[in-house]
């Protein structure tokens, strides 16, 4: 079995910054993609960045494309998403997910694992 644990979530003003992590431990797995979701309330949970196993391909979500970084830790087992000029649409539970297939994926149901979710507010 593999935990996620992620953090860095809060509550930050329009146009502020917030760095989310999220650490993979458990049953060993290499060579598996990260990515970021979340789910604002009453809504499906969507894709925001997701992160090759090297690290050199990223994907983005068109809506946070330019604000948002998605990168990947030197142990490859902890992946950040650099939040920047946040918005109050950005509000929503974070989720960090694995994916163990091959090929990166932006669709949700393609991911194997997911940690419990860390709440980003912003307010207006």
């Amino acid at each position: 079995q593999v935990q996620l644990v992620e953090s860095g979530g809060g509550l930050v003003q329009a146009g502020g910054s917030l760095r989310l992590s999220c650490a993979a431990s458990g049953r060993t797995l290499s060579f598996y993609s990260m990515g970021w979701f979340r789910q604002a309330p009453g809504r499906e949970r969507e894709f925001v960045a997701a992160i090759d196993w090297s690290g050199d391909s990223t994907f983005y979500a068109d809506s946070v494309k330019g604000r948002f970084t998605i990168s990947r830790g030197n142990d490859k087992h902890t992946v950040y998403l650099q939040m920047n000029s946040l918005k109050p649409e950005d509000t929503a539970v974070y989720y960090c997910g694995v994916d163990t297939a091959w090929a990166t994926s932006t669709s949700y149901h393609a991911y194997d694992y997911w940690g419990q979710g860390t709440q980003v507010t912003v307010s207006s």
